[in-house]
């Protein structure tokens, strides 16, 4: 069997975004893989947009991605306990897309926030925006890394061993979701 093809979703845009640092993670800790980190900074969904010029290029791509990959990992924000606008957003264009490229797909979710909960409400929140697209969502075990600044080295690694075992139980669950079929 080839490499698997795992798609990397931040929920944050920012460059140095703690949620991107536990992508990063998330792929290293799943081992040998493609992994791809898919781009959400797209426009803001708009209805007349989407009649006058149709699904935006940067959309259609992150559709294709999502359908292409063997599995998506998905890391959010907590911003107002909910998931970001940014995230959303993605998830609002891409079920504008034609083949339904979320359809039986293996996501696992993550959250870094710089709270104590760890981004739980906005992991609830991001399961139920999904529920429509009927992908296959790892129900555990779930990733919640609180009080980001706090946890990652110098080398950009998780350094707590409970985040560190989470991650790595998260990422086998998932391989084993794609073995699966």
């Amino acid at each position: 069997m080839s490499q698997p093809v795992l798609l990397g979703l931040s929920g944050s845009l920012r460059a140095g975004s703690f949620n991107r640092k536990l992508l990063a993670e998330a792929a290293r800790l799943f081992g040998e893989a493609e992994f791809i980190e898919g781009d959400l900074n797209l426009p803001l969904y708009n209805g007349d947009l989407e009649d006058a010029e149709g699904i935006p290029a940067a959309v259609q791509k992150l559709a294709d991605q999502i359908a292409a990959a063997d599995a998506v990992v998905i890391s959010t924000p907590e911003y107002n306990k909910g998931i970001s606008g940014v995230m959303k957003n993605a998830l609002d264009w891409v079920s504008r897309t034609k083949g339904s490229p979320w359809s039986g797909k293996p996501v696992a979710i993550l959250s870094a926030t710089a709270g104590r909960a760890g981004g739980e409400r906005a992991q609830v929140m991001l399961r139920n925006c999904m529920v429509a697209f009927r992908p296959r969502i790892l129900q555990g075990p779930e990733m919640l890394l609180a009080q980001t600044s706090e946890q990652f080295d110098e080398n950009g690694h998780l350094k707590g061993e409970i985040y560190i075992k989470t991650l790595t139980d998260l990422m086998a669950a998932l391989r084993a979701e794609i073995a699966r079929g």
